[in-house]
């Protein structure tokens, strides 16, 4: 054989290997991002640390929202546990006498504008019943008490509480017998409550009475704030996945150089975003656990709960741990389909085309369509959550797409102007889309908290009912079933006598009847019969002229019960009071020269018709089941003088009923609701600032190089950081036009459907300055990673 001779080569295959399939490709292809994510050196660690810290932050808050259900549901367990057991149909009923029956009365109060529910209790055998979350029967005179009210008592600078709780406290109640780690609650034992002094027999816990359902209305807005609160997460989420976006795309455009296809290179990038989705999870996951131990701690709005409350379903977090990672793939596939990623670099939309606008507004169009397709709903109506919740999160996910066309519309005609505006204005001209995206957040939050405020002022009136009651008057309405005769007399006295009670209203009430024998089909005539002095009875009816000794008949301003009191008040005549089998009935002659009076409306808002008389007429400590009812006015300029009316009343009866007058009484599911939406705004708010900050923390860092040539030619500190906020507040302002726009359409829409007037159109006012604060915040916290940017060795290059 000689060199000229051909060398002969082994035959190849006959046919080339088949191409992997379509499912094998996509593993194949994931996989390989999810090691560029893993093993891209130290700049590909920080853009996935980013990217899971965001994802992170959405994923503990999503978690978080997913345990409100368990934790309502554990929260009302424990409340019904610490229910007394439903005896009879009458609330009134008391269970019969045993060696395991209790007499109890309720004695609490406020301290600081905070409420304190406690109990007084008396054994009424060796075996008493014993409330949930506590060891033992407490003594008489001492006090088992919840954590948080023993911090509050051991506390300096609290001796008027603890002079109103003066017992000994010899243990605290446990968690099985609170619905929260923060909430004020005690039991007292006592030697000396009967029944006669109000006492209320129980045979046991846990039974309470049927629960009143959700109002049709309040359905619509608990939908409502689940979706505001939730959809600002979820555009948070989809947002992190984008960080570094633009350091991805170049190292991309090296993968096509060594000859990946269009195709492939975008599953890449969805791999390395599933990466960073994943690590986001088990990062959220731990952010939710370390944060859940603390639960306890925390108080947001009078809101607290117990560490093991906080479990979130398993088919929710199933759901969680589903839909985050394809989140994060598909929205990593449409952003890709706007880049153009060759060989030699990477290409963005150009000029010549723009964002497009028209399917931006099918969804808050779509969205607004939905509400109709719902119909109106009434107080009556059987509510379909999925036209509600289905509008609201296309409008809002739909002003949230509105907004990068919007912006790059706005800053695309910005010209001139300072130089750290112009440095500002051309950056968002070269690339507005991470600046639309940080600020979507904002956006969706304000537009949806714009909508609720409007729908909460719309349904205002259903759920805020006018008392009647004058506080301008006077600010507590006391009221006691023991206090009587002497007793009676020297309540008032101690009241009036109290530091900063400037007037009190004090009298002693009974009931007088007209004498007779009645058959059982006759109602015998009765009216109320009050004493007090002149000044006193000046607040209760139209006197003109009084004097100690004098006496008048009040009647109504409804005649027909001017007649009714007329029968019972003869003048001349003699009255009944029934001393309920202690004796003999006591008979009393009204004076014929007792004048008539108009009653009038007292601060409680009552009218008081009958007999009024003074103290000179008639000795009221001889009044038979007579009891004292007193309404205060109080200095609100003195110091505490809400707490020395508390301190008073609790010291001369711990079960006295002592009741803080408003003008207004809201209903009680409504007012939850809205505390349900003030704390899951403001950890929606945190959540917020907290994404604006990393994605502006993104943005700089991908400006490295960029900033550290601006120092190197001279540019000063204060001018760079005064376009960075430019740079997040034109965005920001043009996002809270939206938001505003949005919101009031959609709240309009929802006072439509629930049929109600819209109340307020400015309520947008203060929703708007909180979203402009968060630029200032921003921009703070932001700027000393500015001041660490600008450097000169920035331009070093590796």
């Amino acid at each position: 054989m000689t060199l000229l001779d051909q060398k002969r080569t082994p035959a190849g295959p006959a046919h080339p290997p088949e191409p992997p399939s379509r499912a094998a490709a996509w593993l194949r292809d994931l996989g390989l991002g999810i090691r560029f994510a893993a093993g891209g050196g130290r700049e590909g660690w920080i853009r996935t640390l980013l990217t899971a810290v965001g994802v992170g932050l959405g994923v503990a808050l999503l978690l978080t929202a997913a345990s409100v259900p368990h934790m309502l549901d554990e929260r009302s367990a424990r409340d019904q546990a610490r229910s007394e057991s439903k005896i009879s149909e009458s609330p009134d009923a008391s269970a019969k006498k045993s060696d395991s029956t209790v007499l109890r009365i309720e004695a609490s109060t406020e301290y600081h504008d905070r409420s304190i529910t406690g109990f007084l209790m008396r054994a009424d055998g060796d075996h008493p019943v014993i409330p949930p979350g506590i060891g033992s029967f407490p003594a008489p005179g001492k006090m088992v008490v919840s954590p948080a009210l023993k911090k509050i008592l051991d506390s300096p600078g609290n001796e008027l509480l603890r002079e109103r709780l003066p017992y000994e406290v010899t243990g605290t109640i446990s968690d099985a017998g609170l619905r929260s780690p923060g909430e004020l609650w005690f039991y007292v034992g006592s030697d000396t409550l009967t029944s006669a002094s109000g006492g209320h027999r129980i045979a046991g816990y846990g039974k309470p009475g049927p629960t009143d359902p959700l109002s049709p209305l309040l359905i619509v807005l608990t939908i409502m704030v689940c979706v505001v609160l939730l959809a600002p997460v979820a555009i948070f989420i989809a947002t992190a996945v984008r960080f570094g976006g633009d350091r991805r795309d170049r190292r991309l455009a090296a993968l096509r150089l060594v000859g990946t296809d269009i195709r492939m290179t975008r599953r890449i990038a969805a791999g390395e975003a599933l990466f960073g989705a994943v690590l986001g999870l088990v990062i959220g996951l731990a952010m939710f656990l370390t944060g859940r131990r603390f639960a306890g701690l925390v108080e947001i709005w009078d809101v607290s709960a117990f560490p093991a409350d906080l479990a979130p379903d398993a088919r929710l977090c199933v759901l969680i741990a589903l839909a985050v990672p394809l989140t994060a793939v598909l929205v990593t596939l449409a952003a890709m389909r706007s880049v153009v990623i060759e060989p030699l670099g990477v290409v963005r939309n150009g000029r010549d085309r723009g964002r497009r606008l028209w399917w931006r507004l099918l969804l808050p169009v779509a969205g607004l369509a939905v509400f109709g397709f719902g119909g109106r709903i009434d107080e009556y109506s059987v509510v379909n959550p999925y036209p509600v919740a289905g509008g609201a999160v296309l409008v809002l996910v739909g002003l949230a797409l509105l907004l990068p066309w919007l912006v790059e519309a706005c800053v695309g005609r910005l010209r001139g102007g300072p130089v750290p505006w112009q440095l500002a204005t051309r950056r968002l001209q070269l690339s507005s889309g991470a600046a639309s995206r940080a600020v979507s957040g904002v956006t969706v939050a304000v537009a949806g908290a714009v909508a609720l405020q409007m729908l909460f002022a719309a349904m205002n009136d259903d759920f805020n009912r006018i008392t009647g009651q004058d506080p301008s008057r006077a600010q507590f309405y006391s009221h006691s079933e023991i206090v009587r005769g002497d007793a009676a007399l020297h309540t008032i006295k101690e009241f009036r006598a109290t530091k900063g009670v400037t007037q009190v209203i004090g009298t002693v009430e009974a009931y007088a009847t007209k004498p007779g024998k009645y058959t059982d089909d006759e109602i015998q005539p009765t009216t109320s019969f009050t004493v007090g002095d002149c000044a006193t009875l000046r607040e209760l009816a139209r006197i003109t002229s009084c004097r100690d000794g004098d006496t008048f008949v009040s009647h109504p301003q409804d005649k027909g019960q001017a007649g009714w009191v007329d029968a019972t008040a003869r003048k001349g005549k003699v009255i009944e009071f029934d001393t309920y089998g202690r004796g003999k009935p006591l008979h009393w002659t009204l004076p014929a020269g007792s004048r008539t009076v108009e009653a009038r409306t007292d601060p409680y808002g009552e009218e008081h018709s009958g007999i009024l008389v003074t103290p000179g007429a008639i000795d009221a400590r001889t009044l038979p089941g007579a009891e004292t009812v007193s309404q205060i006015r109080i200095d609100e300029n003195v110091p505490d003088a809400a707490e020395y009316v508390r301190n008073t009343a609790a010291r001369i009866d711990p079960g006295m009923r002592l009741v803080t007058l408003n003008s207004v009484e809201r209903d009680r599911q409504y007012a939850s609701i809205q505390t349900g939406l003030q704390v899951g705004a403001t950890a929606t708010l945190l959540l917020i600032a907290a994404s604006m900050l990393v994605s502006q923390l993104e943005q700089l860092r991908e400006r490295k190089r960029l900033l550290s040539v601006l120092v190197a030619f001279g540019t000063r500190r204060v001018t760079l950081g005064w376009s960075v906020l430019w740079q997040t507040a034109i965005p920001v302002v043009i996002g809270l036009v939206v938001a505003v726009a949005g919101g009031l359409a959609l709240g309009a829409t929802l006072c439509w459907m629930v049929s109600k007037p819209v109340a307020g159109w400015w309520l947008f006012l203060p929703l708007a300055g909180a979203g402009a604060s968060l630029i200032l915040l921003v921009t703070l916290l932001s700027l000393p990673a500015l001041w660490r940017l600008m450097r000169p060795d920035g331009l070093r290059s590796e």
